[in-house]
């Protein structure tokens, strides 16, 4: 690394960005939405994920020791802004990003120059992404505790194959319930179902992104109807690890509040079987066709994996939100024979209902940001929890 760092333009980027600019308009700014790092053994990454060229510049400042990049014509989307991302190996500290001006988004490194034996800036295409890689020195990776590979602790009926096997979680699949011409429930207000799940969706999708090694798709990313039986088929085509469908409730008391997580299983609570009538009621399936259903719930081999992923996105999902908002109604978790669940390969796989559309206080509450992202919050910390009991986090 050389005494005087020379700041850095790269060239090529430039040169698309004349035209990239000229088409947008000067004012146009591209939203950056995700900031994603890992540490290898030999060095640690990080990728600031844009989507669209854009003008970048980097330098290195000390006391305190860090490297900064600005990325202009950006704006940072409100979940990452300020946001500071805690690393733990012995040469950097943490990752820090914010919104610098108007326009540019910094992005800074804190780290131990004395223990850092070069690094480098450069960017990727499709999609557009800079890239910060970190290389330590020789004796700092020496005395750099390294640290066994933790065990996966027992569910509470033992242990699975899943832990067994020592299988951990690399692809996840929300699936936004409802949308397009299936609005779901519909609030006194005229909130609907289908436009608050996805928006939940988007935030945990972002919450997730964050975190090394995972890659985390949505069913659906608009205001689109796709069928109870396709959103499974995505799930299996993408080769889900897990698959989290998320979706608002109704009752005919409008009294009734509370979130609740649903497993795949038979039921004989006449609350439980009304829920699952309403979230089946677009299903496509024959009555010559229920044997068929019934079996596959009946060899379904991943009830108690799912029942402890349900257990912990409920706790977590009640302690988020209860941390805000007054008088959080823990509905628990419970087993449904629910259409989006039926279709999975054997992976974990649970329904969450975040709260009553037809309650006019929750139905208040869902319509509001702050709510939405406790929410996503919450299922997110809950999602980590299993990930972590796998010996995985």
């Amino acid at each position: 690394m050389s005494k005087k760092f020379v700041q850095m333009f790269t060239i090529t980027a430039l040169a698309f960005l004349y035209f990239s600019l000229s088409s947008e308009g000067e004012n146009q700014r591209i939203e950056i939405y995700s900031l994603r790092s890992y540490t290898h053994p030999s060095y640690t990454r990080i990728v600031v994920d844009i989507g669209t060229l854009r003008e970048y510049s980097f330098n290195e400042l000390r006391d305190p020791d860090r490297i900064y990049v600005d990325i202009y014509q950006a704006k940072l989307n409100p979940i990452l802004h300020g946001k500071i991302f805690l690393v733990k190996n012995a040469y950097l500290s943490q990752i820090r990003i914010a919104q610098k001006t108007t326009s540019t988004v910094r992005v800074v490194v804190d780290l131990d120059f004395q223990k850092v034996k070069r690094h480098r800036v450069f960017h990727l295409f499709d999609p557009f992404r800079i890239v910060i890689d970190i290389y330590p020195d020789s004796s700092t990776l020496k005395t750099s505790p390294i640290k066994p590979p933790q065990p996966p602790k027992p569910a509470k009926s033992g242990y699975s194959m899943i832990r067994q096997l020592g299988l951990g979680i690399q692809r996840i699949v929300i699936d936004p319930g409802h949308g397009g011409t299936d609005p779901g429930c519909i609030g006194k207000k005229g909130l609907q179902e289908k436009n608050i799940v996805l928006d939940v969706s988007r935030r945990l999708k972002k919450l997730l992104s964050q975190n090394n090694g995972l890659e985390v798709i949505l069913t659906r990313e608009s205001d689109i109807y796709i069928p109870l039986e396709n959103r499974t088929v995505i799930a299996n085509q993408k080769q889900a690890d897990l698959y989290i469908s998320i979706h608002a409730n109704a009752h005919r008391s409008k009294k009734r509040s509370g979130v609740e997580t649903f497993y795949l299983n038979f039921s004989t609570d006449p609350s439980v079987n009304e829920i699952a009538a309403r979230e089946n009621a677009t299903s496509t399936k024959n009555i010559s066709e229920m044997m068929e259903i019934i079996k596959k719930i009946v060899k379904n081999s991943k009830i108690n994996e799912s029942k402890e992923l349900a257990e912990k996105i409920q706790r977590n999902l009640v302690k988020s939100l209860s941390i805000k908002y007054r008088n959080v109604k823990d509905l628990g978790v419970k087993g449904a024979p629910f259409w989006v669940l039926i279709g999975l390969e054997q992976v974990p796989s649970v329904l969450v209902e975040i709260s009553h559309l037809s309650n006019l206080k929750e139905e208040a509450r869902l319509k509001t940001p702050q709510y939405r992202q406790q929410i996503a919050q919450g299922i997110y910390q809950g999602i980590f929890e299993y990930i972590h009991s796998l010996g995985k986090g």
